[in-house]
């Protein structure tokens, strides 16, 4: 059996709750909600992903899944086989999709195919509808007997412009299935050939441990009591430590910001994932530039800072950064918004798409326009508070878990209606 996620109500308790939601996304959103479960009753759903921590994918199932579950819908989340071998190319392939270099080689592709293989045969065939996150698990739909059910492909990865070797590999697995799903259109390779695309952008959860409301004078003791100088700018940067996201752009960022405000610091809050072998090295290099700068701060998920700590620095921070130079959507940007920060961000993905349309002034796209803008907020407070209030309303009404679930639900009904399966 496909490993399979343990997920129940002791740990997601506060969220499970569909009607907790209601004061947050209004009544009409909720009641359509209620109304997709009642018609979706007795159908099974499998959710796979290649982790169940680290990352925005594990992350955001870890708190979708147990609220579809409290709808009554039966739900699982199973996670694909892998060594670190092959996790290794998956990052590869992540990677490629972006339009990143990886030599394809016939033992990369013999791996990829055999782990794929070999988590097909584990996989009960018993669902109505499986939906399979990005490439690490992409091959599965192949090695699968499922005639009657429904194959939903999830990319979170801005595609638009992929590797075209590796690409042309990953093509015919994708074409497999049903139903395709990408952010935004702009993430649409051109020559792909299937016969439904749709595109729905993630969300966070208001309610989880990473979100939920926090008293501003325990975000600021959690800040102090890991070093930082409460009297002094913070800077924040929470990603997970990958090239994309750009983290050793983000200490440059902010060292040409200490030219001109020596006072400010950095923290750089990293999650490390099983399944991303490439952070550890991008971990290493982040540690050397810290090691003699006492205002540069490197903090993980293995270093005891877990969602309540993050959420403690969102809110107690004075600006957040999120340089990334491509995206697939970004969730660290609106949970700062959420909490009523103003953001820095590099204009990629799906990262404009949440910022509200009178402050796009700072999505940036080099390193010297970060700075100069992350200057601009620090001095203005007044910009920094409105753009804030603007981005947490902007959230409110498109990014919160609610909508995901309505959207995702819709989608369902209608890849079951069309006979698909």
């Amino acid at each position: 059996m496909l490993p399979k996620v343990a997920i129940g109500r002791h740990c997601c308790a506060q969220s499970t709750n569909l009607e907790n939601y209601r004061p947050l996304v209004g009544d009409a959103l909720i009641d359509e909600i209620n109304g997709l479960a009642a018609e979706l009753n007795g159908v099974r759903i499998c959710h796979i992903n290649s982790t169940a921590e680290g990352g925005g994918v594990a992350e955001l199932l870890a708190r979708h899944i147990p609220l579809l579950q409290a709808l009554g819908l039966s739900t699982d989340w199973r996670l694909i086989h892998g060594d670190p071998a092959f996790f290794q190319i998956t990052k590869g392939f992540h990677n490629a999709l972006q339009g990143g270099a990886f030599p394809l080689t016939q033992a990369v592709q013999e791996t990829y195919l055999d782990h794929n293989r070999e988590s097909a045969g584990l996989l009960e065939a018993d669902y109505d509808v499986y939906i399979v996150h990005d490439p690490q698990p992409a091959a599965i739909r192949h090695f699968v007997e499922a005639p009657k059910a429904v194959w939903i492909w999830r990319c979170h990865i801005d595609s638009s412009e992929p590797n075209p070797e590796v690409w042309a590999f990953l093509r015919p697995f994708i074409e497999d299935y049903d139903v395709v799903v990408f952010t935004m259109p702009d993430f649409l390779p051109p020559d792909l050939q299937v016969d439904r695309v749709a595109f729905i952008a993630p969300v966070i959860d208001p309610l989880s441990t990473k979100n939920m409301e926090l008293p501003l004078e325990i975000c600021r003791r959690v800040l102090a009591d890991s070093g930082l100088d409460l009297h002094r700018p913070i800077l924040l940067q929470v990603s997970r430590f990958d090239p994309w996201k750009d983290p050793l752009g983000v200490i440059r960022v902010y060292r040409l910001v200490k030219e001109r405000m020596p006072d400010v610091q950095l923290a750089l809050i990293g999650a490390m994932a099983r399944d991303d072998p490439e952070g550890w090295v991008l971990l290493e290099m982040i540690n050397e530039e810290a090691v003699n700068d006492p205002d540069l701060y490197v903090f993980t998920n293995l270093t005891g800072v877990g969602n309540m700590e993050v959420n403690a620095f969102q809110r107690g921070a004075d600006l957040v950064i999120q340089k990334s130079l491509k995206e697939g959507f970004g969730l660290v940007v609106s949970e700062a918004f959420w909490k009523g920060k103003a953001v820095v961000a590099g204009k990629a993905g799906g990262i404009p798409m949440q910022f509200p349309p009178d402050f796009r002034n700072f999505l940036v796209e080099s390193v010297e326009e970060c700075a100069e803008q992350v200057f601009n907020l620090i001095t203005q407070p007044r910009v920094r508070a409105a753009f804030g209030r603007a981005g947490r309303e902007r959230v409110r009404q498109e990014f919160l878990l609610p909508r995901l679930v309505r959207d995702e639900l819709a989608l369902i009904r209608e890849a079951l209606g069309d006979g698909a399966r």
